[in-house]
C-alpha cells in the first residue's frame, strides 16, 4: 500500500534549491535584457572622458589644487559639526515620534489581541481595529521618506521638523509591523495565569505583556534609529535641514572640499550611533 505522506515528502520541492535556481534565472534574464535588448555597453563607463571627470572630481574632494580646503578650516568644521548636531536631533525626534505612534497602536495591530487571546474577550471591534491599524502601517511604510518629506515641506517651512516627521511616518509603519509580530509570538500562559488570578486588562498589559516584549521593542527602535540616521541625508536633499541640505548646496556650487568635510562628519555620526546603539541593545537584553 502506498504511503501518501512519503510520496508527498518525496515530491516536495526543495525550497533552497528552487530559490537559488530562480535567483540565477532572474540574474541571467536581467543581464540578457541589459546587453541584448537595451543595447548597453559597459565599456563606455571607462571612456577617456569619464576618466577625466572622475579624476577632476576626486582631486576636488581631496583638495588637490585648492588654496584653502574646507576640511582644513576650523570655522568650516564648526559649521559642519553644528549641522551634524541638527542631523542627530532630527534622527532622535523621528525615532521618538515613530516609537510613540507604535506604542499607541501596536496592541490593536496584533492578531492575538483581535481574536481575544490577549484580552480573553472576543469582540467584533477587535478585528476592525486590527485591520485599521495594519492598513495604516502599510500606507505609512509604503511611501518612501523622500516622498513624505517633499509633501510635508509644502506645509512646514524647511527645517529639521519636516524631516523628522517624514522619517517618523515611514518608520512608524515599519516599527508597528515588527512590534505587532513580537506581541503575536509571546507566550500566552502568563497572561492566562494573571487572568485566572483576577487581573484586569490593564494589569495583564503591564505585568504580562510589556515585560515580555519591551526588550525586543527597544532592539527594534534602536535598529530603526540607526537606519534613520543613514536616511537623514536623503530627506535633507529636499530642504529638510541638517547635513543633507548643505550637502546638496555644496554639490550644486561645486564646493567639493565642503562635500568631503560633510561626509567626514556624517561618517563620524554613523559610527557613533552604531556604537551607542550596540551598547544600549546589550543593556536592554
Amino acid at each position: 500500500m502506498i504511503n501518501r505522506k512519503n510520496v508527498k515528502k518525496h515530491f516536495k520541492p526543495d525550497f533552497v534549491n528552487t530559490s537559488v535556481m530562480i535567483f540565477f534565472i532572474i540574474v541571467f534574464t536581467s543581464w540578457f535584457f541589459i546587453y541584448k535588448v537595451d543595447g548597453a555597453d559597459l565599456s563606455k563607463l571607462f571612456s577617456e572622458k569619464n576618466s577625466f571627470h572622475a579624476k577632476k572630481f576626486l582631486n576636488g574632494l581631496f583638495g588637490i589644487g585648492e588654496e584653502s580646503a574646507a576640511f582644513k578650516d576650523p570655522e568650516s568644521w564648526k559649521s559642519a559639526l553644528s549641522l551634524t548636531y541638527e542631523t542627530l536631533q532630527m534622527s532622535i525626534m523621528a525615532t521618538g515620534f515613530a516609537s510613540l505612534g507604535m506604542f499607541l497602536t501596536v496592541l490593536f495591530a496584533a492578531k492575538n489581541h483581535a481574536n481575544g487571546t490577549l484580552t480573553l474577550k472576543r469582540e467584533a471591534s477587535g478585528w476592525i481595529l486590527f485591520w485599521t491599524a495594519r492598513d495604516i502601517y502599510v500606507l505609512t511604510r509604503a511611501v518612501p521618506e523622500l516622498i513624505w518629506a517633499m509633501m510635508i515641506i509644502f506645509v512646514f517651512k524647511p527645517g529639521i521638523l519636516p524631516g523628522a516627521i517624514a522619517l517618523a511616518l515611514h518608520n512608524f509603519g515599519i516599527l508597528g509591523k515588527l512590534c505587532a509580530e513580537v506581541i503575536e509570538d509571546i507566550d500566552h500562559r502568563p497572561i492566562s495565569n494573571l487572568s485566572s488570578s483576577g487581573a484586569n486588562a490593564l494589569q495583564m498589559l503591564f505585568y504580562g505583556i510589556l515585560p515580555t516584549v519591551t526588550p525586543k521593542f527597544i532592539t527594534f527602535m534602536l535598529y530603526r534609529w540607526e537606519v534613520i540616521i543613514r536616511t537623514t541625508i536623503v530627506v535633507g536633499l529636499v530642504g529638510a535641514g541638517g547635513l543633507g541640505q548643505q550637502f546638496k548646496l555644496s554639490m550644486s556650487w561645486f564646493h567639493y572640499t565642503d562635500v568631503t568635510l560633510l561626509l567626514i562628519c556624517y561618517l563620524i555620526l554613523v559610527f557613533a550611533a552604531d556604537i551607542i546603539s550596540e551598547g544600549l541593545r546589550k543593556i536592554a537584553q
